[in-house]
This record gives structure tokens, sequence and C-alpha cells, in this order.
């Protein structure tokens, strides 16, 4: 059954089959081929694989993060950002950090960021006089920042795999990372803009113009206070968090902003509807090949293989860091949560790992390939926004990898970084 099960993936993949399909479609022909398993385990699995309540909060975070997009605070965020840092060297890459920061806080997807708010940002800084491919990469860059500061829904997905954590903690945990990942990419855009000679494009704003671009953008600002404030004080849980934000998202699109109308909102329940149904395709497929990897000992075989190289747990993250790194150059990133967890995640129990320090370690190294070659998901949402070469956006955008890279490196050294300040607020796990 193994042989079946690799042969059939390794060849789904080269004929350029749906990731989806190539977990789901391998899964099958395994099972055709070991006769003692029924096949009725298929759609058992793809049921049990988004048969989760933590899942659900996926679906509701888009449907928010597209309703606030539709609702028209874009605009008034960038105005907000750029009247804070537009006026600092490179002032329209600190722009885009900050306000993905923000966007971070909505939508909990760097696809989405990407292409929306992304896009826009991208244009900005091409219009300022930045190189173009520079722009590109460097949007895509901070998309990075989406899945890490939470809400976030690999964090979602990565706790639905591995019940030694919470998404509740998994969300505290990814505070501080998230804000050492901001500040890495506004030095290397710093560092980036001094040697090119990008300028600032706006005077220092008073404080005036600030204060009242902040009141324009304080309904955006504000979605995240309630997602945080409503899990810390245990009025609703972390997927409980997610429907309260589409709730408030249609509130501050039909009443304060006013770009909501009924029309728009069929047309974002249909784009939100097609973007839930291919990452819970994904994820129902995935669990199936996930359950056969597991059915196949696979889990133990890497843990021994490993335990017997090194008893050092930090070795044993360097050597998990350098792994889930290339997977993740040739896997989505949801797929790649989904099949690697279940395998690594023991590691945690046999080391004394602790799992929030992991499984935070192991999201920002799994997020970071949304931008490696040769399967980067925000490298292609990015290419075809801008219409720029492959190649080119992927050569501009090392100096970002590499800065990332060294915050996954202070994360790995440093765990407190990971685990502080889940908990100091009572998230230990």
């Amino acid at each position: 059954m193994a042989a079946a099960l690799w042969i059939a993936f390794v060849v789904s993949m080269v004929i350029g089959m749906p990731l989806a399909f190539v977990m789901g479609g391998s899964g099958l022909v395994a099972l055709l081929v070991e006769s003692k398993l029924s096949l009725l385990s298929v759609p058992q699995r793809f049921f049990n694989g988004i048969n989760s309540f933590p899942l659900m909060a996926v679906p509701f975070f888009i449907l928010a993060a597209d309703l606030m997009s539709a609702g028209g605070i874009t605009t008034s965020i960038l105005r907000f950002t750029n009247s804070l840092v537009g006026h600092i060297r490179g002032g329209l890459g600190h722009v885009a950090v900050l306000s993905e920061m923000v966007f971070s806080g909505i939508s909990g997807s760097a696809l989405a960021d990407a292409a929306g708010p992304g896009a826009v940002m991208m244009r900005m800084m091409q219009r300022a006089g930045y190189e173009s491919h520079y722009s590109a990469a460097f949007v895509a860059a901070t998309a990075v920042l989406g899945p890490i500061i939470p809400p976030s829904i690999i964090a979602i997905v990565y706790a639905m795999a591995d019940s030694r954590v919470t998404v509740a903690g998994l969300f505290m945990a990814g505070v501080v990372p998230g804000v050492i990942l901001g500040g890495a990419l506004a030095v290397t855009n710093y560092i980036i803009s001094v040697r090119h000679g990008y300028k600032y494009t706006s005077k220092k704003a008073t404080w005036a113009v600030r204060l009242r671009s902040l009141w324009k953008a304080a309904p955006a600002l504000f979605m995240p206070v309630i997602i945080f404030g409503g899990i810390l004080s245990g009025t609703f849980t972390a997927t409980e968090s997610a429907a309260v934000a589409v709730v408030y998202a249609l509130i501050v699109g039909l009443f304060i902003t006013r770009k909501l109308n009924f029309p728009l909102i069929g047309k974002v329940l249909l784009q939100s509807g097609l973007v839930s149904s291919a990452a819970l395709l994904i994820v129902a497929m995935a669990s199936l090949f996930s359950w056969l990897l597991t059915i196949l000992q696979l889990p133990q075989t890497v843990a021994l293989a490993i335990g017997e190289m090194t008893t050092s747990p930090m070795v044993v993250m360097w050597l998990v860091a350098v792994f889930v790194f290339i997977c993740g150059m040739f896997l989505d990133v949801l797929p790649a949560v989904i099949i690697l967890v279940p395998v690594l995640g023991p590691l945690t129990d046999q080391f004394g790992i602790n799992p929030l320090y992991f499984a935070n370690c192991f999201i920002l190294n799994i997020s970071i390939a949304l931008v490696t070659p040769p399967v980067g998901g925000v490298l292609f949402v990015i290419t075809s926004v801008s219409r720029l070469k492959f190649e080119m956006i992927s050569r501009a955008i090392l100096p970002m990898v590499v800065g990332e890279l060294v915050v996954l490196a202070l994360l790995i050294f440093f765990p407190a970084l990971s685990v502080a300040f889940p908990n100091w607020l009572g998230f230990s796990h």
C-alpha cells in the first residue's frame, strides 16, 4: 500500500493535478490496492476532516474579511498608516508593513491580503517610483504576516490537526512573532530604500491629521479588539469570535461606511463561498492522506529516525525547520499542515518540546513557504495581479525571505518569544 500511495502521489503531482485531488486520488489508489481496508473509509475521512467546530472559523473569517474590504475600509487604513510612517525613508514600504499588520488582524489569510490590499499597495509604490519587481516582491513578503498575526487560518487548521494546542493559544502565541516579523520587514525595506534611493512620499503628518485618519480607520481597527477581547474575557471561543466578526463587518458596511448593499453582499457571499469551499476541499482530501500515513506508521518512523540522530531538543527543532521549509517549497500550505503535523507533532512529547513553541515555529516556517518558489501561493497571486514575470519577482523577494528566516531563527533560539505572552494570559497550550 505504501508504494501505491507514493507512486500515485508523485505521478499525480508530475502531471499537474490540483493538489487536493493529488492527495485524495492517491489515497483512493492506495485503498484499492489494500483490500483489507474498506473504500467506505474515503467518504468517512473526507467528512471527518471537515467535521470540526474550530474549522468553522475559517469560512467565517474569510467572509468577515471580504465584507470589510467591500465595505470600503482599505483606503482609510492606508491613509492612517501613511500618516504614521509615510515620512520615513522608504515610506510606502513601511506603510505596506503597518497596513498588512492591521489587515492581518481582520483576514488571517495571506492570499486574501495579497490579492486585495496588497495589490492596492503595490500599485501605489510603483506610482511613487519604486521599482516594479521590488514593489511586487515586498508586498508579497508582507502578506506572510497574515497567517502569523491572529486571527490565523493556518493556526486554526494546525489546532485541528494537533490536540496538544488550542486555537486561542496559537492566536496569542502569534502576537509577538508577528510584531518582530513586521519590524524585520521594515528594517529590510529601509536598507533597500537607502541603497536604491527610494524616499518618503509625504511630509510628516500633524497630530490633527493623524487623529482624523485614526477616526476614519477606527471601525477596522476595532475588529481585532472585539476578537481578542472576547476570547480573553471568555465571552466567546475563537470560533465564535469569527461569527461575531461577520456580524460586526455587516454593521460597519451597512451603517457606518454605508458601502454595502444587498446585491453587493450577495456577491461577497458567493466569492467567500468559493474561497472557503476550496480551502475545505483541501482539508477534506488531506485528512484521508494523513490518515493513511498514520496507518503506515510514518510518524513513528520519523520520530525514531530523528531520535537516532540526536537527543537535543534544539537540534530536533533545526532538523524539523529544514525539513518543513523544503516541504513547503513543494506543497501548498494547508495540505502541508494536515500532512506534516501528525507526523512531526509527536516529537514534542518524545523530546520534551513545548507544543505551543513547536507549533509557532512550524506556522512561521510554513508561512514563509508562501513566498518561496516553485509553489509559492502568494507569489502566484502577485504575479497574476502585477502581470510581471514570476522569476523576476522570485529573485527580488530573496532579501525579504532572508529577513523572515532570521526571525524564524530567533523563534527557535528563544522559545519565550512564542510562549511568554500566551502563558501570561493563561493560554499555556
